[in-house]
């Protein structure tokens, strides 16, 4: 997943697969066919290799219409932060791991709801793109894509006030929770990668 969004989460069973499957689906919207080679894959903190969805995060894949069958689960490794343009994860404290895992992954790792702040603030600052404009939406480098959406959430970063609560930049786990819960979070990734996703379309 050379240069591609890695996005983390603990046990790669809910949160993660779910961001997972969603960004795909919203890149490929923005994007075109294939989400215009951008690729995305996901991992957890604390994985075990190898299981399907939680169930309910499976449902609710299933019911935006995306087949999440063939997914397995997957541990994280520093290899896999190394070679990510971008990383997202649920959480400050994964988002820790994250960085201890692979110290020059730093730049490019935010929590999903940090990132979306950064991204929509850059999107409305107008500082995507090489030269600090805005690209039209179409085939782009994947690699260039995300360096250029970094870049320019990291420019976004000085005007932004950090939240009022730090933990309002971690997502929920809804595991043990009712499956009204897992379509509630399934919401607010999206509410977080709707700007994301908006970035990497016009950078590069």
């Amino acid at each position: 997943m050379l240069g591609g969004v890695l996005i983390v989460c603990h046990a790669n069973l809910c949160r993660s697969p779910m961001a997972e499957y969603l960004a795909r689906e919203l890149l490929a919207q923005r994007l075109g066919g294939e989400a215009a080679g951008v690729p995305v894959g996901s991992a957890g903190t604390h994985a075990v290799p190898g299981y399907p969805m939680h169930p309910h995060a499976a449902r609710v894949t299933a019911e935006r219409g995306t087949d999440p069958e063939a997914f397995r689960s997957r541990p994280l490794h520093a290899e896999q932060l190394r070679g990510a343009g971008l990383i997202l994860t649920a959480t400050r404290a994964q988002r820790t791991t994250c960085v201890s895992l692979a110290p020059s992954a730093l730049r490019r790792t935010f929590t999903l709801r940090q990132f979306a702040r950064l991204a929509a603030a850059a999107v409305q600052q107008g500082g995507t793109g090489e030269q600090g404009a805005t690209t039209p939406d179409g085939p782009r480098d994947p690699v260039r894509r995300l360096d250029a959406a970094v870049a320019a959430a990291s420019r976004a970063r000085a005007g932004l006030q950090p939240p009022a609560r730090p933990d309002d930049d971690d997502l929920t786990d809804p595991v043990g929770l009712p499956i009204a819960e897992f379509r509630h979070c399934v919401r607010e990734i999206e509410r977080a990668l709707r700007p994301t996703v908006g970035l990497i379309a016009v950078s590069g």
